[in-house]
């Protein structure tokens, strides 16, 4: 099953873009399905139909569903929800409302940034696991959002390798105690340490499904507005640190020529300045939809909009096949290639932490993992090539 991720800038028609991206490959035969991760759901508004949390057929061929986050967490971590409310609640007990206040605040304190987009894609894999789909098609949040889910697996790894297996050794110690002294609740059971390692292999299920070039790629919502292009510009090259291919870039709401005149005529020129900009920028094919004399809402609308945006291609093809992190043989040397478009070599940075390396490029951070072959080895150089960050080994 392939995985086409929808994301964009916000307000820039990403919603509208991905179900245009479904209902055209329906028309293509395929049998689609679409799932929103964006906690502000619009799915049900652009379909002009009424959506719950559950998976709902809008049309042959289409299913689609507005993932609840709240309650994918309720079901899966329960055990730590019911932890971390017993260690709220503490001494305010005496308070009449404490037993209101400590689970709402703990699903607070639960939502990490980028869990929960993390937890509603777990969906993709009982999407797969069903076997009656080809293709799921995603809308993302907004790129901001987007962009702390791909963070968010390294961090957790790193918590898991190095704290973990530390604190639940140091936990199992200091339990007896605890409960003498009456102080059992501070001290999380083995059955919340079993909680957190299941949400580590489901955040590194997903993130292998959203790493994997074969069958997921990224797709870029921009409108052609110089704010909307420099993000864009920016969450490319972010896409492409974290290891997620993009394949194409969806160009939303461009005025058409016979409205080019006039009170837009000068608008129409700057369009065209930032689509000059936008084949300048980045190195994937470009699919552009004129804006539409009325908002397109509707399965029957949405269709047309599919059509109008891919002509006779089918949405569900990659554009453009790529790997953003690699390792090249150059001479006896292993390089770590990674692709970062439209950024300079003052905005890198490039250190070694142990067995990984801390890349950050201006104010986004990734932990790349090293194989074993390359574990201890000197760093000889890091080079910034024609939109490729060179890291050089030494043999």
């Amino acid at each position: 099953m392939r995985v086409l991720l929808h994301t964009g800038k916000g307000g820039v028609g990403k919603t509208t873009m991905a179900l245009a991206s479904a209902f055209g490959a329906a028309t293509h035969g395929h049998r689609v399905f679409v799932l929103s991760t964006d906690a502000a759901h619009s799915i049900g508004d652009a379909l002009g139909v009424s959506l719950g949390s559950e998976v709902s057929e809008v049309a042959p061929g289409v299913s689609v569903q507005e993932v609840s986050v709240l309650d994918e967490l309720d079901d899966a971590w329960s055990v730590i929800q019911e932890w971390l409310s017993a260690f709220l609640r503490g001494d305010a007990r005496s308070r009449e409302d404490a037993g209101e206040e400590a689970p709402m605040v703990a699903e607070e304190l639960l939502a990490f940034p980028g869990l929960e987009e993390l937890i509603a894609l777990r969906v993709i894999r009982k999407v797969e696991a069903s076997g009656k789909y080809d293709v799921c098609v995603v809308d993302c949040a907004p790129t901001g959002a987007t962009l702390r889910l791909l963070r968010f697996p390294d961090v957790l790894r790193f918590f898991m390798e190095n704290v973990f297996e530390w604190k639940r050794r140091s936990m199992r110690a200091v339990r007896p105690l605890a409960r003498r002294v009456h102080a059992g609740r501070f001290i999380p059971s083995d059955e919340v340490f079993g909680a957190v390692e299941r949400l580590y292999q489901d955040v590194a299920d997903v993130h292998q499904i959203l790493l994997d070039g074969d069958r997921t790629s990224a797709r870029l919502v921009v409108n052609p507005a110089r704010v909307v292009v420099d993000e864009t510009r920016r969450s490319f090259a972010y896409l492409s640190l974290y290891g997620v291919a993009t394949d194409a870039l969806l160009v939303n709401r461009v005025l058409p020529d016979d409205a080019a005149s006039g009170y837009f005529a000068q608008w129409a020129v700057r369009e065209r300045e930032e689509l000059q900009e936008i084949d300048r920028s980045f190195p994937v094919p470009r699919f552009e939809l004129a804006l539409q004399r009325s908002e397109p809402l509707g399965a029957e609308a949405l269709t047309a909009l599919g059509r109008q945006l891919f002509g006779d291609e089918d949405p569900t093809r990659f554009f453009s096949r790529s790997r953003p992190i690699r390792l090249r043989k150059k001479a006896n040397r292993t390089v770590l290639e990674i692709d970062l478009p439209n950024v300079s070599s003052e905005e890198v940075e490039v250190v070694e932490a142990g067995r990984d390396l801390v890349i950050r490029v201006r104010n986004a951070e990734r932990l790349v993992s090293l194989p074993d072959s390359l574990t201890g080895r000197c760093l000889e150089g890091v080079h910034l090539r024609e939109g490729v960050l060179e890291v050089c080994f030494a043999p």
